[in-house]
Parts: C-alpha cells; sequence; structure tokens
C-alpha cells in the first residue's frame, strides 16, 4: 500500500488523476490519499500528485501518536535516514520540527543512522485534518471528517517536468492552458508511453506537448492555418522533430474536429479544449454543433476522451455514445471555471 501526496486545490480531481498510474485510490483526507500499487514511471509523470510513500502506518494526526505507531511498526530497511513532515495545506496544526525530532529519534533508537544531506531513505510524515472533498466519481470523496498522519518511506516524487509556461515558448496566444492542466488532462485521457492521443482543436499545442513529454505520440490538428503553424514550432522546440531518435512520433494538421482524416478507432485516447462562450461562432460552426461533432468523430476514432470547456456539455457528450466517468468545476479565475468531462465509449473497459 501507498500514501499518495496529492498537490492543487481540488483533491477529488487530482485523485482522479492518480488513478490512472494507481490502482484503488481512495481520498483519506485534505491532501493525502492511498492506493494499492503504483505504476512507479506513470506516477512520476503526474501533474497533481508530489508524491507516492511506501505505507508504514496510519495514525492521528498527532505527534506523540505517530512517534508510537513508527516504534511498533516493521521495518524492513537498514541505511541512513531523512525525516521530512509536512503539515498538509496547514490543517492540522502539528508542527513539523516537533515532529521530525520525534521521529527522527524513533528512527535512531531503531538503529537508523541520521542524514539529511544524502540518506538512504527518507521517512514522509503527513499530517492532515479537516474534511474530504466531495465527488461522486471518487472513492473515499465523502465530505466527511478526516484526522491522520500517514507514514511512509518515499517511494516516488513526481518530476513535473511540464512545457515552459505559454508565454515562454516560441508561440503564444492569449488563453493557452496552464502546463499542469494540459499534463493531467493527457494523462485523464490516457497518454503514455506506446500510446497516441489526439487533440482535434489543438490551439498553441498544449495539450499534444504534454501528451509527447510523457511518452505518447501526438496527433494534432486545428481549423486555423496559424494555429497549425505555431503548434508544429511549439512541439518541434520541445519535443524534437518527429519520430526523431528518442522522441516521439508527432503530426499537426489543419482539420476539421468535427470531420477527422481518421480511420475508426486510431487512436487510443481524445483531449481537447472547447472554444469558450466568447467565440461562439468558429469557422462555418456554431458552438453546439462544433462541440457535437467533435465528440461524434472523437467516440468514432478512441474509447476514451477528456473535454475541456466553460460550459457542462454532458448532454451531447451521451448523445455521441459517450458514457460520462467523472465530471469536474476547476476554477481557474473569477470569470472562468473550466468543466472536466472523463469519458468512456461503451464498449470501452
Amino acid at each position: 500500500m501507498y500514501w499518495l501526496e496529492l498537490a492543487g486545490e481540488t483533491d477529488a480531481f487530482a485523485a482522479r488523476e492518480a488513478a490512472t498510474a494507481a490502482t484503488g485510490v481512495d481520498l483519506l483526507a485534505p491532501g493525502v490519499a492511498r492506493t494499492g500499487g503504483i505504476d512507479p514511471d506513470h506516477a512520476g509523470r503526474l501533474a497533481y500528485t508530489r508524491a507516492a510513500h511506501e505505507a508504514i502506518a496510519r495514525t492521528d494526526a498527532d505527534v506523540d501518536a505517530a512517534a508510537a505507531a513508527l516504534r511498533a511498526a516493521p521495518l524492513d530497511r537498514s541505511g541512513s535516514v531523512a525525516v521530512r513532515a509536512r503539515d498538509v495545506r496547514a490543517t492540522s496544526g502539528v508542527s513539523t520540527g516537533a515532529a521530525e525530532r520525534a521521529l527522527g529519534g524513533v528512527l535512531v533508537d531503531r538503529g537508523f543512522e541520521v542524514d539529511l544531506d544524502d540518506p538512504d531513505h527518507v521517512l514522509r510524515a503527513l499530517f492532515a485534518a479537516g474534511p474530504r472533498a466531495e465527488h461522486d466519481a471518487v472513492a473515499g470523496a465523502d465530505g466527511g471528517d478526516a484526522d491522520l498522519c500517514a507514514l511512509g518511506w518515499v517511494a516516488v516524487e513526481a518530476a513535473r517536468d511540464f512545457a515552459p509556461d505559454p508565454t515562454d515558448r516560441p508561440f503564444f496566444q492569449p488563453g493557452s492552458m496552464a502546463p499542469a492542466d494540459a499534463r493531467a488532462y493527457a494523462n485523464l485521457a490516457g497518454a503514455a508511453p506506446g500510446r497516441t492521443l489526439l487533440d482535434p482543436m489543438c490551439g498553441t499545442g498544449g495539450l499534444p506537448l504534454e501528451a509527447g513529454l510523457v511518452g505518447a505520440d501526438a496527433v494534432a490538428c486545428d481549423a486555423q492555418a496559424k494555429m497549425v503553424r505555431g503548434a508544429r514550432r511549439n512541439l518541434r522546440e520541445y519535443l524534437g522533430d518527429a519520430g526523431g531518435e528518442g522522441s516521439p512520433d508527432w503530426h499537426v494538421a489543419r482539420g476539421d474536429a468535427t470531420a477527422l482524416p481518421l480511420p475508426d478507432d486510431a487512436v487510443d485516447g481524445v483531449a481537447f479544449d472547447a472554444p469558450y462562450g466568447r467565440q461562439s461562432k468558429i469557422a462555418r460552426h456554431e458552438l453546439a454543433d462544433l462541440v457535437g461533432g467533435a465528440l461524434d468523430e472523437a467516440a468514432r476514432v478512441a474509447p476514451r476522451a477528456v473535454l475541456v470547456a466553460d460550459r457542462d456539455w454532458r448532454a451531447p457528450a451521451r448523445a455521441a455514445g459517450w458514457t460520462v466517468d467523472a465530471a469536474f468545476e476547476r476554477r481557474v479565475h473569477r470569470s472562468l471555471t473550466r468543466h472536466v468531462l472523463v469519458l468512456r465509449r461503451g464498449d470501452a473497459r
């Protein structure tokens, strides 16, 4: 079993993304979840999981209780250690310094040497308290009160190797998605080595760029020639030449998201950021026709999809044959909340 140290402010969303790299993810407390097992490589590519820790013990969010649990726990390793405690989101009120001293003392008593600079092992103590998030598609997200300390050996820390901020890329347009968000949506759509992700409305290329950075091949298109040229510049800058040695394969073409030049089941997943309300008419399509048509085409070419938009498109998604596995609302700023649909085709497992 592992403890997952979540990032960001939306625990249910973070736990859902974590489930792409872990089995049986269950939200325990603010910023903390557990899982029965992880794919270490994939876990290191998550956007909203800071780290995964091999579980040692779990107790109340109290230093003395944590020290007692560590004293009683079987420890199957030796060598030097460091203790790192965290009061997750300042929810527990626990002194992390006091926790590190107490837990370090227990480890010294059990024969470990302390090395704060280059330890063989790092013990993480996560203290968290308060209500869990509420969400009907995430285990443990029931809104109930929580109070815990999760003790574990650090197993995987996320690389957080996102592309630079959109404003720092060769091609930029206002409204471009933050890299961490693009990474999370790509992960939710199934991006991984050996898989291919499609973005049929790629804009400046943020989603296919993050898919490529986690090792997936990427196919992208956009109705505007300017965006196609700009997305190519960005992908070439950070992914290298398409299909080059050590680089994922990627392609960007001008195209209509409602009439994709792809055969059935051509890709493993689709992720796209639909135009927002202020862009209510796109090329020759009204917005509803564009999104509905794109959902139809996505269901033809892939078994899973993630749709990001400024409104809830569940009804058109279901009409296109999708099952809505999860729906999230993620506040970007005062005037924009993103609606995120995680979709599964009826025949997908």
